[in-house]
């Protein structure tokens, strides 16, 4: 991707709007439940964005007790087969491809003229960033029509998650091409796990409007807190399997799933390549 005098124009603004008090609004706005107001909001939402409601569990829109039960609806299994191929993982989410490539010596790309830093990334623990220094990595785009549930690409334990505070820079296209270490500077979540394939690594990063990460085990995890938040989890206390929900977006953001050396990006992870849960991410090559 290459920054055009548009993206400029469209990014420049970001740089000095309210991140945390507008997330912070529209985290209130997706949660009222009163049936009139949120029944508006589900449907002018509904006017801007292609939702396709036919796979969904519960079709009707207006079911939803609120427009951010609405945004995490769980969608019919059968909508997202699961690939089979021996070794492989799953596509975490629907969405777009942002990049998928090697990482060199700890630097990973971020658009034309951009990279930033593994062990910014991650929250600054080199013990936490070496297996994946020289590894690969897949940052996947999800937009305001997708499905904002995040799955496991392989069953895994869960060893460590760092909540690291940041930006809220949102996550589009014009951004990405812009503003220098996005995915280093914006609020993040990192969860580190270990498999039958060696370390995994999922980064949930946030956005403007989405300050509501969550994972399955620990609830909603982000907040306006100025530090960075460490959390151990002992041998056995979180264990996920290949394809099980691991946790949810309000509104869109970006998955970055980060692997050792020894995997095999798809080569239907191509920057620009719309992608879906449960897809071929890639295949471990022992």
């Amino acid at each position: 991707m290459k920054a055009s005098l548009r993206d400029y124009l469209l990014s420049t603004p970001f740089y000095i709007l309210p991140h945390h008090a507008i997330s912070w609004l529209m985290f209130k706005l997706a949660r009222i439940k009163y049936t009139p107001v949120k029944n508006f909001i589900i449907s002018a939402y509904s006017s801007l964005h292609e939702v396709k409601m036919h796979e969904a569990v519960i079709e009707d829109r207006h079911a939803y007790e609120s427009l951010n039960a609405f945004f995490t609806r769980a969608l019919k299994p059968e909508c997202r087969p699961f690939d089979d191929t021996e070794n492989s993982w799953l596509c975490p989410v629907d969405g777009a491809v942002s990049q998928a490539t090697k990482i060199e010596n700890g630097r990973l790309f971020q658009a034309k003229g951009h990279d930033y830093s593994l062990l910014e990334l991650v929250g600054g623990n080199e013990e936490l960033a070496a297996p994946f220094v020289n590894g690969n990595f897949a940052t996947i785009y999800l937009s305001p029509r997708d499905y904002h549930r995040i799955h496991m690409p392989i069953g895994g334990e869960l060893t460590h998650m760092t909540y690291i505070p940041g930006r809220l820079f949102s996550v589009a296209d014009h951004t990405v091409t812009t503003v220098p270490r996005l995915f280093a500077r914006n609020e993040r979540v990192a969860c580190f796990f270990e498999t039958e394939h060696g370390p995994m690594a999922m980064i949930l990063v946030g956005a403007i409007n989405v300050s509501a990460t969550e994972t399955v085990w620990h609830g909603l995890v982000t907040s306006i807190a100025k530090k960075i938040r460490h959390f151990d989890y002992k041998k056995g206390e979180v264990c996920l399997e290949r394809g099980q929900e691991m946790g949810r977006f309000n509104l869109g953001s970006t998955v970055i799933v980060l692997a050792t050396e020894k995997f095999k990006l798809d080569e239907a992870m191509s920057a620009g390549n719309e992608v879906k849960l449960g897809q071929r991410l890639g295949v471990y090559q022992p």
